[in-house]
């Protein structure tokens, strides 16, 4: 099956997705609830934009060689650089087909088998945390469950959820504190000070990814909290209108921590060459969302298998076409980045 077919299959499953041949956020525009951005929409679009204003250098003046496209993240090695990012609330932005929990049913053993991992989404149902552990677990723990950032009574009980699934490392989007439905709750929900997201940090017992680094200074708050990891997000652009693109603040982001954490970045990246292109401007790996969605709704397991190996292809073609064998092989002069 190609990725092609799965999406002719998606399309008419997703509710107000469409399904787009090429998913660059202008035909959802503002659709929230939906898959859309917030307000004007074009934060998604932004995204997706600035990564078309990276361009690739080829040079195929080099040995022969067939390109190493395997990472290793916090002692585990995986097929490729990239993972599935965390989704929630499938019923109120993609329809009926799928749940919360029937959905990391068929994303995380499909990211398993597929030699990569997914973010697990998190909600307000207990259940969902529940339904998302046990599919961790039932991969030996090949998942980063992402816990939203809850009152602190909340995140304590999601992250003991989180540890029974063997995972091997966690997460927290705290961008999501822009979210409406974790705004007004009692106890309150929302943004964490660094001396709470240290607790939490500490809590989670494996190396600790914050999701929604958008600034230097978030990323030195991030690491001053002991995140072993960043996720350099806007959330797609659904939670503040006017954000830069991820592809605009990456580069600086990636020369302030300066290794001392490991950086992933999302927001409109689609393609093998869109993950070659993260890598070259600094990132360790990338997170990649809704297409992976579309790739569930319009074949299940065999949709993720099927959209995870197009990416790997077009990776290691565009590593081949630019004369990089492995994934550290990959450096900033084989990209040019149009202002």
């Amino acid at each position: 099956m190609t990725y092609k077919e799965v999406l002719q299959a998606a399309q008419g499953q997703m509710g107000p997705c469409r399904a787009c041949p090429v998913c660059n956020g202008r035909a959802c525009g503002g659709t929230i609830p939906g898959p859309g951005a917030k307000g004007s929409g074009t934060v998604a679009v932004r995204n997706f934009d600035a990564w078309r204003n990276v361009r690739l250098n080829m040079d195929t003046i080099h040995e022969n060689f067939e390109p190493d496209t395997s990472l290793t993240l916090f002692g585990r090695s995986f097929k490729y650089p990239f993972f599935a990012g965390p989704v929630g609330a499938m019923t109120l932005h993609y329809g009926d087909k799928y749940n919360d929990l029937d959905y990391n049913n068929i994303l995380v053993p499909a990211c398993a088998a597929a030699g990569i991992a997914a973010f697990t989404g998190d909600g307000t149902n207990h259940k969902v945390m529940e339904g998302a552990a046990a599919a961790i677990t039932a991969c030996g723990g090949a998942g980063i469950p992402t816990v939203k950032p809850w009152d602190n009574a909340t995140v304590a009980r999601k992250i003991a959820l989180a540890r029974s699934s063997g995972c091997f490392a966690m997460a927290m989007d705290i961008d999501a504190a822009g979210l409406p439905f974790l705004q007004h709750l009692d106890p309150p929900a929302g943004s964490k000070t660094v001396e709470q997201l240290k607790e939490i940090a500490l809590a989670a017992g494996v190396p600790f990814i914050l999701k929604g680094i958008m600034t230097v200074k978030g990323a030195e708050k991030a690491i001053e909290a002991g995140a072993a990891g960043i996720v350099v997000s806007n959330h797609g652009g659904r939670v503040l209108d006017d954000c830069p693109a991820t592809q605009e603040v990456l580069a600086d982001i990636v020369a302030a921590v300066d290794g001392r954490a490991k950086i992933l970045v999302d927001g409109g990246i689609r393609t093998g060459s869109d993950v070659f292109k993260a890598l070259a401007l600094g990132a360790d790996a990338v997170l990649i969302a809704r297409p992976f969605v579309t790739a569930v709704y319009g074949a299940g397991a065999d949709g993720v298998a099927a959209y995870t190996a197009q990416l790997g292809n077009e990776l290691a073609d565009t590593m081949r076409l630019c004369g990089a064998p492995t994934l550290d092989a990959i450096t900033r002069d084989m990209v040019r980045v149009i202002k």
